[in-house]
């Protein structure tokens, strides 16, 4: 698999993971933010060029941190973090290198059926790709940090970049996003074994293997960085907008709210915010807010974390810099007017003075 193709790959899956697995709001649930840990696998592939085979690429994250990748070509699951480097040994990393050759042939498979049924294979199979197609596959769960029941499960199917089946362990089915995934669906219902062994893997044996994981990585994978907060203002000719600038947070659950004069808001008054990655590990968010002009310091964006023993509260505010700046003018003026009264009081007197000495001169002519 070379590197043009697996940058492609990526690309692809990346860009369709972007939104199917969206990270945590802001601004969810009441109190402090509940964590909760995830293991998610993303698969990608597309057929080659000469062989007409599939290229196929898989990586594991733990929570957002890519702790392990493997390829069609290799054949060998290559740790990512170095908490896992040092387990390789484990029998938790045969089972999972185990796991994904099993899943490299799964995927093999099911991206035949989804092309046949979809009138894409048959240029293929003769060795002449007149139009190139690609699989993603998503899967893993999600539990919460007490290690309560609150178990989420997730396997859905991307084809060509866009939503195609995903499976539903209540039902034991395949909901369709696509039409044409009709045809799959009905095939793939009608393996219940198959089924079974999914909703297996998501309920019992991904809540155990994440849970593994965690023991292996929990200083790496449970640090906590408190937020910085700044709030602004923006004025334009008809409105005031305050935006709560919250960064340099890990991990990416956080709550945040606006609160005019210590009462909270409602949701619908203020802009929402996405939690994106800052590129160093760390989270930032933007959550804007419309408010009436001379009323900015009444309202207060308020910050939850994992990282904070109690909320963060930050108002808007003239910069320490404006309010040196306004400090020196104001001084300067102070001065100048000072100056300025003094001048004119010197002034007075000299003609006071200069009119007095006058008239005594004149009386004294006189007599």
């Amino acid at each position: 698999m070379g590197p043009r193709a697996l940058r492609l790959l990526r690309l692809l899956g990346l860009a369709w993971v972007l939104r199917v697995l969206r990270l945590p709001p802001t601004g969810a649930g009441p109190g402090r933010p509940t964590r909760s840990h995830s293991l998610h696998y993303l698969f990608m592939g597309a057929p080659e060029w000469d062989r007409g085979l599939s290229l196929f690429e898989a990586l594991g994250y733990v929570d957002d941190q890519l702790f392990v990748v493997y390829n069609h070509e290799s054949r060998r699951a290559e740790p990512r973090a170095q908490w896992i480097s040092d387990a390789t040994s484990s029998q938790l990393w045969l089972e999972l290198s185990q796991s994904l050759k099993g899943w490299d042939h799964m995927f093999i498979l099911d991206f035949w059926t989804i092309m046949d049924n979809s009138n894409h294979s048959k240029a293929t199979k003769l060795g002449v790709l007149e139009e190139s197609h690609t699989l993603q596959v998503m899967l893993g769960c999600e539990v919460e940090e007490d290690n309560s029941s609150s178990i989420r499960g997730f396997w859905k199917y991307g084809y060509d970049g866009q939503d195609h089946l995903e499976f539903c362990p209540e039902t034991l089915g395949w909901r369709p996003a696509d039409p044409r995934a009709q045809v799959t669906k009905v095939e793939w219902e009608m393996n219940k074994n198959r089924a079974r062994q999914n909703k297996a893997y998501l309920e019992r044996d991904c809540p155990e293997q994440l849970r593994q994981l965690l023991k292996l990585g929990r200083r790496a994978l449970e640090q906590q960085v408190p937020p910085s907060v700044q709030v602004t203002r923006h004025m334009a000719p008809s409105t005031i907008t305050l935006w709560c600038h919250t960064w340099n947070f890990y991990p990416p659950n956080i709550t945040i709210k606006w609160l005019k004069n210590r009462q909270l808001l409602a949701a619908q008054e203020s802009g929402p915010g996405d939690v994106l990655p800052s590129g160093d590990g760390t989270y930032q968010v933007w959550m804007s807010l419309a408010v009436p002009l001379g009323e900015e310091q009444s309202y207060t964006c308020q910050v939850e974390h994992p990282s904070l023993d109690q909320p963060l509260a930050t108002s808007w505010g003239p910069s320490p810099s404006s309010a040196l700046v306004i400090g020196v003018t104001s001084a300067i003026a102070v001065g100048i007017a000072i100056v300025f009264i003094g001048v004119l009081f010197r002034v007075s007197r000299k003609r006071q003075t200069s009119r007095t000495a006058l008239g005594d001169y004149i009386l004294a002519e006189h007599e």
